[in-house]
Order: C-alpha cells, then structure tokens, then sequence
C-alpha cells in the first residue's frame, strides 16, 4: 500500500493556448523523461512538443487527442495526462478526468478565467477532482496574479488560495516566493533546471508577509490547531501547513493557486513538488462500483492490489497493430496473460499485452495494480467498459458525452473511396463517442456530426491522410430542435381488422413542456392505475413515445422538452400487444405535439472574443448583425475580451471573418450553451426550406 500511496494520476486542463502542452513538455524535461525540450509551434510537421505526437497536431499547434505519459518526480510515480483546450475535443477532457485523481487547472496570466476555463472547472466539479491552480505565462506584458485569482474566486465560486508570491511580472518576473518556506525561488541554468531557494528580497518582504499570514488564515479555517496557534501568534511548522493544504485540497475545500512561465522555464518544479505533496494518490480518493449481482448497490473499491480486480477502459484508438485500449485499474491487479469479464458484454476478455504509454511509444509490462493507468492492446471492448475479475459483476459509472450541435454530409469520390471512408468512419466513431455517423433515408447521403466545424474538420483530413479516402463535403447544417410550446391532451385509439386477430390500443393523457432549465429532454409519468393498461404494455407506450421524438412533424428535426404522461386508456384481452401500445404512443404523441404549438428551437453558442481595443466596435457590430447578443466585455490592458450568444447557424466561416476585422489580432473560441426559441420569420422559412427539399426528393 505504500507504493500505491506514492502513485499520482493526473491531467493537466485549461482553455485554448494556455500553455498546457508546453508545461508538459517542461515536467517530461525535468523529470527526465526526455533529453531536448521541443516547443509547440516548431511548425515543420515533424517536430514540435513530445505529448502532440500527431503529424496534424504539430502543423496546427493544437492538440487534438489526450496523451498519457508517466514520470518519476521525488520517489512518486507520477501518471500525467495532456488534454486537448478546443471545446470540440472536449470529450479527451471528459473521459481524461472521469480516471484522474487530481488535475493542475492552467490558466493564462493575462486572459484569466476564459470561456473554455468554465467549462473544465465544471468538469473538473462533475467527477469530484481535486486540482492546483497554475497561473502561466507570467512573463508576459499585462500578466496580473491578483487578478486571476480574483476572478477565480468570483467566476468559478472556488476557495482560491495563493501558497506563491510572484517577483515581478512581465518582462520583469523573476521568479516566485513560496509561502510555505517563506523562501525565494529563482531558476537559473540553460533550461531552469536550477532551482536556487534563497532569503526573500527587502521589496518584497512586506508583501510576502502579509500574503502568507493571509494564507494561514485561510487555512486555519480547516484546522483547529492552526487556528488556535494563530489566534496566539505562535510560529506554525512547516510539516503542519503541508498537512493542511494536502487535507483541504483533497477534501476540494481550497485550491492551491501557484505560479510561473513554462515557456521560461520557472516555476515547474515547485509545481511538481506540489503535485507530489497536495494532490491525492489513489488511496486517498474513494471510488465507488455497482454490483449487479446484489439489486445495483454501490459498493465502495478499495486500492488493494489482492482485491478482485476492477477497472475501466476510459480511451480506445485503433493502429496498425490493433485495438488500443486505455484503462484505469481501481481495484486488483491486472495482468498480462490473464482472463477477466467485461462486465457490460459479459463476455471473458484475454489479456494478450499489456503496455504502458509514453505519448505514443510503448513500454511492455507484465502486470499493473491500483492507480495505475495502462494501455490493452487487442481485446474487444467499448469506451466506458468495466472489466473485472471473473466472480464479481461490478460496473462503474460511465463517461458523460455531450450532444453533437453540427453535421456535414460526406460522400466519397470514387468507389475505391467508399471502402477506404467506411473504413476510417467506422473506427472514428469507435474511437470518438461525440462524433456520429449515420446515413439519410431520404437522400442516401452520410452525415457526419460533431462538436464544431474544427472537429469535423480534423476528422476529413484525417480520413485523406490516414486512409487516403478522397471525399466530398456539403454545406455544414446545424441540428435544429423541435419542442412544444404549450400543454396538450390526447386520446388516441389505434384499432385494426384484418382478420383473425387484430390490433387494438387505447392510450390517454398529457404532452406538457419541460421547464427551460431542465437539463433532461424528456421525462415519462405513469399515472396508470386499476390496471387500466396491463403494466408489460406501458413501457411500449413509453417507447412509441420516444421513436415519434426522432423526428418531429414540424420540419423533421429531433423533438426535446417534453414530459409525457399516460394517465389512462383501455386494451383487448385477445387484440391488444406490445406492438399495437407502441404504434399507439407513437401516433398519440405525433397527434398531441401538433396541438402544443410547436416551435423550432436552435443551438446557440457561447462565444469569447479577444482583440486588441481598437477594433472591439467592428467585431461587437459584426456579432450584432449575426443575431448575436453581447453579454459583457471587458477591458485588460489594451485588450478587449468580449463574451457573447450567438446562434450557431450565423457562426460558420467565422475564423476567417474576425481575422479580416482585426488584420489577423483577434482570437476567438466558441461552444455549446444552450438550445433557444428560432424567431418566428426565420423558422417559417427553415420549415419551407426543409418541406421543398424533402419533397424535391420525393
């Protein structure tokens, strides 16, 4: 149990250039992992950061898919993961912090919490994941600790606390003072591998007291000792603050906010020694499984290496050698040539090899235990499966996936590229759960849908680099919504002769509208009582209703925001069926939905605009004129960030457009926020537009 105590899994998120993967490269450097920092943008396709081992990923300078490395650092094996900060590969965020135990949130000196920066902080709360604040990149002009940390504290409603003081910032940061120790940190050498801890300089030293007495007093709120000693200003040990911090930052009660400029080479180290002393190992963390051999109870896991054995795959890839599949062990051991249950397939799976991963080279292993985060290769299996040992059938809570918001139709050149495109569509589906493939009925066409145009973009290319596959794309469309507008009641009676025996249901009830707010697109109420409806005909209502709820009578699109209630009906002892309740429900809900008004609702996106003052006015006006609503801006420097709703059918080609209203300056990023009402005039000619193409194929 000491090893595993020594063990640290985690991820490193922020939002788009925050500096993530060039930390990365900072800590392989340092941890001596690898032997020449290399930089993000080297540009030439062939070099660029370790972690973005994709040939696509270094042209772009983004990264694109989460890599799983591991390193040493003071005795503790240290399982590190680089994730992607585009909200279109957001699902690499997801699935990368559903298996972390702790996670080091970056955020950029000057921008502060940024649009993205929510969004992983909401990740981050979902799965319960303890992290340290690092604000990077303080060697640049307009870099402002105080007020990012501010800004945590406002935004993201986080208990930030500073165990850092910046010297200097801008072109002036020379490196941070540790609170703890009450020692200045300098980083000299070619690359900072030399950390000089010396006495705090005379102009900084009121400062660093009163931000460390500022610290203690948070911190005492957590501890009774702490306060007591600092309500009789005793000196407080060193051993005692470490203890506290760890404690409440495992408890997610405070987040340690620390500080420096990866790019520079200062404040790496202090934030591995961090990571090392504040974070939790797997011990520290409880996980918690459902055993479906005893009615779905949760049953706590235990990080104890002779347990049976339990685990998730969180990441599948395909290669040239075979399904690679990612897992996290949180219970047992898992080992090289063993057999284990899938527990959603209940299949025996064989573990053939076993391997652990430095971006995208192998190291074989035999054999891995709890905490460990390793990699299967060829074994069947999906994203999310719990594999366990043979005489248990646990299943562990699987990896929220968001709703595609955009779709593309594809097709291929030639019929040599049919095959070659079903082929790479087939494994980026497996590979990818927010990206969906699916074909017309009408048409015949695939459609593909994804995140963004960037996602679906990454996806094509991928498809003529990797699989050679030439392919067509159409117009970008945005997945329209229907939904009701009003409660409606229906009484629909499906009844059919035709000789011998025949069909008959009977359903009545409600259709009312979802409250805006609620997160669910659909809820089912079963009023039924007196067995008016026998109970093993009710859920082939509740499936009638749903299949009507793939495509709505208003234009076709998908139908959210309803609450179904069956509140009575009346069946045949001889004609009624399964099938006879579920054609009734599907026809009584296509009837009920055109009398609750409906109204086509449409993606609107949550859109962050940086740009340099002088040309805020042209960018909120163009925004404007996209039906865009601005909610904020505000002013860093001469910096104007602007926070806006846009719709997302008025965004398509935007890149292109902001550059041109900024001579190149501006920056954006977009994502999904929620869905809303499509104004009157637009909808009535979204609704035509769809009715003469549908019949034009007809």
């Amino acid at each position: 149990m000491e090893k595993i105590g020594k063990i640290r899994n985690i991820g490193i998120s922020a939002h788009i250039d925050s500096g993530k993967t060039t930390l990365s490269e900072r800590i392989l450097y340092y941890a001596g992992r690898i032997h020449r920092m290399q930089e993000v943008h080297d540009g030439d396709g062939k070099n660029g950061a370790t972690m973005d081992y994709m040939e696509l990923e270094r042209e772009r300078g983004i990264t694109i898919k989460s890599a799983a490395t591991q390193v040493s650092w003071r005795d503790n094996s240290i399982n590190l993961i680089d994730t992607p900060g585009h909200v279109d590969f957001t699902v690499e965020v997801e699935r990368s912090l559903r298996v972390l135990d702790g996670a080091i949130m970056v955020l950029c000196s000057v921008g502060g919490v940024q649009s993205q920066s929510f969004t992983v902080d909401q990740q981050m709360k979902r799965y319960r994941v303890p992290r340290i604040a690092f604000i990077n990149k303080m060697d640049r002009t307009g870099a402002d600790a105080e007020r990012v940390i501010r800004d945590i504290r406002e935004k993201l409603a986080l208990n930030a606390v500073p165990i850092q003081l910046n010297m200097g910032a801008g072109e002036n940061f020379e490196g941070v003072i540790d609170l703890v120790t009450m020692k200045a940190l300098s980083f000299d050498g070619d690359n900072g591998e030399r950390v000089t801890a010396g006495e705090i300089p005379d102009e900084y030293k009121s400062a660093a007291a009163k931000a460390r007495h500022e610290m203690l007093e948070s911190l005492s709120m957590f501890n009774d000792c702490m306060m007591e000693m600092l309500l009789e200003d005793q000196h407080i040990d060193e051993s005692l603050i470490r203890r506290v911090i760890r404690s409440a930052t495992i408890n997610r009660d405070i987040v340690p906010v620390m500080m420096g400029s990866a790019f520079k080479n200062k404040g790496v180290q202090p934030l591995m020694d961090a990571v090392s002393d504040y974070l939790p190992s797997p011990i520290d963390r409880v996980s918690f499984a459902r055993d479906h051999d005893n009615e779905g109870t949760e049953i706590p896991l235990s990080s104890d290496p002779d347990a049976p054995l339990v685990g998730m795959v969180y990441k599948i890839t395909d290669d040239s050698f075979g399904q690679l599949s990612y897992f996290r062990i949180y219970q047992g051991k898992l080992a090289r040539g063993e057999q284990y249950c899938n527990a959603r397939t209940g299949k025996t799976v064989r573990i053939g090899r076993l391997v652990r991963m430095h971006a995208d080279n192998r190291e074989d292993i035999q054999e891995a235990g709890p905490g460990d985060i390793v990699a299967i290769l060829s074994i069947e299996c999906a994203n999310g499966d719990t594999l366990c040992s043979r005489e248990i059938n646990y299943s562990l809570e699987s990896i929220f996936v968001a709703e595609p918001v955009i779709s593309l139709s594809i097709h291929p050149v030639s019929n040599a590229d049919k095959d070659r495109m079903a082929k790479a569509l087939n494994r980026f589906m497996k590979e990818d759960p927010t990206f969906r493939v699916s074909t017309d009925a009408e048409t015949g066409n695939t459609i593909i849908a994804g995140m963004g145009e960037l996602h679906l973009d990454v996806y094509i290319e991928r498809m003529r680099r990797e699989y050679k596959a030439e392919v067509k794309v159409g117009n970008p469309s945005v997945s329209y919504r229907e939904s009701p507008t009003c409660e409606a009641e229906f009484n629909y009676k499906h009844k059919k002769q035709t000789g011998g025996s025949g069909q008959y249901a009977h359903v009545v009830g409600r259709l009312i509208p979802l409250n805006g707010d609620s997160r669910s697109t659909y809820e089912f109420e079963d009023n039924i009582t007196s067995g008016r409806i026998p109970g093993e005909y009710i859920p082939a209502v509740n499936k009638g209703f749903q299949s009507a709820m793939k495509k709505g009578p208003l234009a076709g699109y998908e139908v959210i925001g309803c609450k179904m209630c069956l509140d009575d009906g009346s069946f045949h002892t001889v004609d009624s069926s399964e099938m006879a309740f579920r054609i009734a429900g599907r026809d009584a809900f296509t009837e009920a939905f055109k009398k609750s008004k409906p109204c086509l609702k449409e993606p609107i996106m949550k859109v962050e605009v940086e740009t340099p003052q002088e040309f805020q006015g042209s960018i909120v006006g163009d925004l404007n004129s996209r039906r865009g609503i601005v909610m904020e801006t505000a002013a860093r420097d001469n910096i104007c960030v602007i926070n806006a709703e846009v719709p997302l059918a008025n965004m398509f080609g935007y890149s292109t457009v902001v550059r041109g209203l900024s001579k190149g300056m501006a920056t954006f990023s977009m994502e999904m926020s929620h869905y809303s009402r499509v104004p009157l005039k637009l909808a009535e000619e979204i609704i035509f537009a769809r009715r003469q193409m549908q019949a034009a194929k007809a």
